[in-house]
């Protein structure tokens, strides 16, 4: 590829965002930390199901939360530098919108004295025959339904504490999905109705796009949360992704894809710099759900959606084993794991929680580098 003065300039700039993310990141990530100590916004392992992990003991009180020093700083910087163009409004809206949801979550995991439960279905039908209000008696009756996808949704979040439950974080997420498919099927016009695919030229899905696009975000948003379970493993993982969408936006002309990746990946090198054990804050809901929702959202924007689940790889293996962990439970009635997601398993193996972390951090790296390769064909 020949590459012309006008696009070393971009790459140049891109670089220079990451810096001056880093830079700013890093003034104010101190006072961040002194904050939420401060208000004692620190994690609660009342609820913590890892404390079955010694090692697990010493992050009680740890301040959570951290990850609002890159979802401040990424959204400053664009808006003051990056948002005049078209491309980037919707990702950093999307990527606040997550992380608003993600920081209601924490904040209730804070604040709030007893666990939040959802009726057994047992319970709503006698309720239903034996209520004294006949009128609550009719409203139990014609929400049974959502009753029982609420007790449903909890087969997918296997400790309920005192914030969020699946099914509202659920109803959130696939708002953000929608923002984001809505925006890319209606406002970014037919060609990007197209995916991409590697050795094969590009092929046009049609509405297809719009269901796809809701997964692909809601999917990578909780692969991120999940993964965030290491001091330095989400984050130190997300740098290196989020270069590569820097590298593959410069490729692909989208300029303001690049700035936004290069920024994104900027802030992160402070985060991680702050998360590594022991670490001063991490990342929290709020952090990992909002970046996980800006990842899906860049990678879409710059068609490079199969190769997600390489340039993403850690995030989707840990999902994945949650998923089959939760498979094994109710299907066939035992563990597959010794506990999931898969960096606890390890953890349980006897490793260090700096040698699972440094060696996911390796393989990360390596099918990001194939990620790469295959995205250029």
């Amino acid at each position: 590829m020949l590459i012309i003065p006008e696009q070393l300039n971009i790459l140049r700039d891109a670089i220079g965002f990451a810096i001056i993310s880093a830079g700013i990141a890093f003034l104010w990530a101190p006072l961040l930390i002194k904050f939420l100590y401060k208000y004692n916004i620190t994690r609660k392992n009342e609820f913590d199901p890892t404390l079955a992990l010694g090692a697990r003991k010493s992050k009680d009180g740890v301040p959570i939360m951290g990850g609002l020093v890159v979802i401040i700083t990424v959204a400053v910087l664009t808006y003051l530098f990056n948002w005049e163009r078209s491309f980037t409004w919707v990702p950093i809206g999307v990527m606040l919108l997550a992380a608003l949801l993600g920081g209601v979550d924490d904040f209730m995991n804070n604040v709030r004295g007893k666990k939040r439960r959802v009726r057994k279905i047992k319970q709503v039908l006698k309720l239903i025959r034996v209520h004294k209000d006949k009128k609550q008696r009719i409203w139990l009756a014609l929400t049974l339904p959502w009753a029982i996808v609420k007790r449903a949704s909890l087969w997918l979040g296997s400790h309920p504490g005192k914030g969020l439950h699946v099914h509202e974080r659920l109803f959130m997420q696939f708002l953000a999905g929608g923002i984001t498919a809505w925006w890319v099927y209606y406002k970014l016009g037919e060609s990007w109705r197209e995916i991409h695919i590697p050795f094969d030229g590009y092929i046009n899905i049609g509405w297809w796009i719009i269901p796809i696009i809701i997964l692909c975000v809601m999917f990578t948003a909780n692969a991120v949360n999940i993964a965030d379970g290491m001091d330095g493993l989400a984050g130190g993982s997300l740098i290196v992704t989020f270069a590569a969408l820097m590298i593959l936006s410069w490729i692909g002309g989208y300029e303001e894809m690049t700035y936004l990746n290069a920024t994104t990946a900027g802030a992160l090198i402070t985060y991680t710099y702050f998360n590594i054990k022991p670490a001063r804050f991490q990342m929290g809901d709020v952090g990992s759900l909002g970046l996980g929702a800006l990842l899906a959202i860049n990678a879409i924007v710059i068609n490079q959606m199969l190769v997600l689940p390489l340039i993403g790889f850690l995030f989707y293996i840990e999902i994945s084993t949650v998923i089959i962990q939760i498979a094994g439970r109710y299907i066939l009635g035992r563990r597959i794991f010794k506990m999931a997601p898969i960096h606890h398993h390890f953890e349980l193996r006897g490793w260090t929680e700096e040698k699972t972390v440094m060696r996911f951090w390796i393989i990360h790296a390596g099918f990001v580098l194939l990620g790469l390769w295959i995205a250029l064909y």
